[in-house]
This record gives structure tokens, C-alpha cells and sequence, in this order.
């Protein structure tokens, strides 16, 4: 029993015995709880101020609109520059952001349009940021603990999204949401300085510099096209994240129209979904040593759709925080396998541009997703948001599945 228990420890934090890996995963925890802090204020902060599910919905699309637009390029440029330099400049960009934030929302003269303006900054920054960081494990652990390194640092993603909301409520009723941007602002700083302890090498991908940026950019997406697992993957990643990735802008609206309650209901359902991806990313971590397994990626998938879709029997508070937590677990799971499939069928010279797809695929449909189910729910109510985005994921996918049926089917028989 005890062997059994050291050997669950050694498997689920594997990663973690590389030094370099440790000292900047310490960084995220710390800055990722502020990240939440902040976007659980912003979010709520919109919606009672303007009181409008679709001006919630523009919030998200200022922020991910410019993935959609420049993260393929951003890619090409990821490859070309040492990537801990470039995360750097980029923590310290978002540090700016944050604190400008903080001090446009403390102010009596704050506008709707300047907090949009300041969430196209972040988007912008993120383009460069999310390519850099997420190809950047691989730099700090390796091929074999790449996919336990993306389940761990999931794990502190979602465990500061369960405490996020939780302590950013707390705040925001006695201090108010610019007391939140200011921590966030705060927080950059400890990834800053864990980025400057590592012992790493700076590389370079690209050697040639000369070489067209557009024809760097066409080898990565090439590159997928032509390996049928990888084409797949892009196209589930595309559809699911577009329709079953919204509910940080459906909470809000579903809170207060659906179950008739505020604050509190609201930030404990943003932790429930939380709870359910820490969930995923501890299972996955517990697992990431048998390897990538594809048919996760057709199973999680059908089941956050299913569920997405039952929530419109949901009236009941609990029940709400039990589907909810089941669709952040579900949603883990997905990106994970996603992410992992990327991760270990890209080769070294291609990686920084093809974590720039998963990148697009996963943070430039957002804008299109928020829309979506803003624009859902002020034409049908709160109760729209899941089932209607759940619906339209499943009416996508179907195509999908009926013309790579063999290839899924062989998916699916690996786990059973």
C-alpha cells in the first residue's frame, strides 16, 4: 500500500523533479491566482455596470480578438527569439495592463470603451505570450514529462481558479473590483522573478532569419494538414472551443436571470467549474505516463456537449454547481489531450508554431464563442446560454465524425 502511494506521488508530479520546471511553475501559482482575481472581477464588474449580457459577451471579444488575427504570426516569431526572454517582456506587459486597470476602474471618469481598450492590450499581449509559454515546457522538462507538466501547471490554473473567484468576491464586497486589478498587478511579479532564476539555455528554432514570415508560418499549418491525428485534433479543438468554452460569460447572465441570485452564487459556481477541471488536470497528471490516449479526446468531448445541453433543465442551485464542475472537468480533459497531441507529434523546429494553432484554435475562437452565446442569451434569456452552445458544438461535429468514422472508431477501441 505504501509503494502504491509513492508511486501515484512520483507518477502525478513527475515533472516536478526538474529544477528549472519547479521554480517557474512556483512563479505561475502565484501570478495565475491574480489572473483570476481580475477576471472574475472584470467580468462581473461589466455586467452590473451596464447590466448586458451582449456588452459581457464584447469584454471577451476585446480580449480574444487579436489571437484570432496574430497568433499565427506570433508563432513564426516565437521561434525566432529565446522564449524566457520573450515571456519577460510579456509578464511585464501584463503587469502594465493590470495596474492601468486597477486605476481606470478606481476612477469616477472610467468608460465602458477604455475598459474595452485595455482588454485588446491584453489580448495583444497574450498572442505572444500563450505561443512563448506554452512551447516553453518542453524547453524545461522534455519530451517524456511534457504531458505531466501540462497536467500540473492545469492543476494550478484551476486551483487558482477555484480560489480566484473566491477571494476576488471577498474583495469586491469590501474593497471593490479595482482592489483586485491592483493584486493581479502584483502577482506578475513573482513569474517575473522565477523567470530570470532559471538555468536554461537560450535557443533559437529558426536559424535563418531572412526567411519569409508567411512562408514559416504556411510550413507549421502544412505541417498539421498533412498528419490526419493532428487535422482531427484541430478541428475538435476548433469546434469545442468555440461553443463549450463560454461560461465564464454565461455564469453572470444564468446566475442572476436563471437562479435569481448574486455575488456569492456566482463566484462559487465560477470555483465549482474550477474544482471540476483541478479534477481533470490531477487525473490526467496521475495518467500522463501511459501517454497520450485519442479517444479521450472523443469521450470528453461528447460529454461536455451532453451535459451543455442538460443544463436547461437546471434551476436548482446545487445541481447548477455539480453540472458546472462536471463541465469544468470535462473541458480539462479535452485541452489536455488536445494540447499533449500538439506538444509530442511536433518537432522541435515547428513547435513554437504549432502551440501558435492550438493557441488560435483554443483562444481566437473565444471571441467568436463569447458572441455567440452573448448574443444567444439576449435573444432567447439566461437559460439559452449552455443548451444553445452545447447544441450548435454537436451540430458541427457531426460531419466530423461521419467522414473520419474508421479513423474515430479506432480512437474510441483503445480505450475500451
Amino acid at each position: 500500500m505504501p509503494g502504491n502511494i509513492t508511486n501515484f506521488i512520483e507518477s502525478t508530479f513527475a515533472s516536478l523533479k526538474h529544477k528549472n520546471f519547479r521554480i517557474f511553475w512556483s512563479g505561475q501559482c502565484i501570478s495565475l491566482l491574480g489572473t483570476w482575481m481580475q477576471r472574475t472581477a472584470l467580468v462581473w464588474l461589466v455586467y452590473t455596470t451596464t447590466n448586458s449580457p451582449f456588452l459581457v459577451g464584447l469584454v471577451g471579444v476585446a480580449q480574444f480578438l487579436p489571437m484570432l488575427f496574430f497568433t499565427l504570426f506570433t508563432g513564426a516569431v516565437v521561434d525566432r527569439f529565446p522564449k524566457r526572454k520573450i515571456l519577460i517582456v510579456t509578464q511585464s506587459f501584463l503587469m502594465i495592463q493590470a495596474l492601468a486597470l486597477s486605476i481606470l476602474a478606481a476612477s469616477d471618469s472610467s468608460r465602458y470603451w477604455q475598459l474595452l481598450l485595455l482588454c485588446a492590450f491584453l489580448g495583444i499581449t497574450n498572442t505572444i505570450d500563450m505561443p512563448a509559454r506554452l512551447s516553453f515546457f518542453f524547453e524545461l522538462v522534455g519530451k517524456d514529462d511534457i504531458m505531466n507538466a501540462i497536467s500540473l501547471n492545469s492543476s494550478i490554473v484551476n486551483l487558482a481558479r477555484i480560489i480566484g473567484p473566491a477571494v476576488a468576491g471577498i474583495i469586491m464586497v469590501n474593497f471593490g473590483a479595482p482592489m483586485c486589478f491592483f493584486i493581479n498587478a502584483l502577482s506578475f511579479l513573482a513569474v517575473i522573478f522565477s523567470l530570470t532564476k532559471l538555468k536554461i539555455k537560450d535557443t533559437v528554432q529558426i536559424s535563418n532569419n531572412n526567411r519569409n514570415l508567411l512562408s514559416e508560418i504556411k510550413d507549421g499549418i502544412y505541417f498539421i494538414k498533412n498528419d490526419e491525428t493532428l487535422m482531427i485534433n484541430a478541428i475538435f479543438l476548433s469546434i469545442l472551443c468555440t461553443f463549450t468554452m463560454n461560461t465564464e460569460v454565461i455564469l453572470p447572465v444564468f446566475v442572476k436571470t436563471v437562479l435569481n441570485m448574486g455575488t456569492g452564487a456566482y463566484t462559487k459556481l465560477l470555483s465549482a467549474a474550477g474544482v471540476g477541471s483541478l479534477a481533470g488536470a490531477v487525473t490526467m497528471a496521475a495518467v500522463a505516463k501511459r501517454g497520450v490516449k485519442k479517444g479521450l479526446l472523443l469521450i470528453s468531448a461528447a460529454a461536455t456537449i451532453t451535459i451543455q445541453i442538460f443544463m436547461l433543465f437546471s434551476s436548482n442551485y446545487k445541481l447548477s454547481l455539480i453540472l458546472v464542475a462536471s463541465i469544468g472537468y470535462c473541458n480539462l480533459v479535452f485541452l489536455n489531450v488536445g494540447n499533449s497531441m500538439f506538444q509530442i507529434y511536433a518537432p522541435d523546429k515547428y513547435r513554437g508554431r504549432v502551440m501558435s494553432v492550438y493557441s488560435f484554435l483554443t483562444q481566437g475562437s473565444i471571441p467568436i464563442g463569447n458572441f455567440f452565446a452573448g448574443s444567444a442569451m439576449e435573444l432567447l434569456g439566461g437559460r439559452a446560454g449552455f443548451p444553445v452552445c452545447g447544441i450548435a458544438a454537436l451540430i458541427c461535429l457531426v460531419p466530423v465524425v461521419k467522414r473520419k468514422k474508421t479513423l474515430i472508431r479506432m480512437w474510441l477501441k483503445s480505450e475500451l
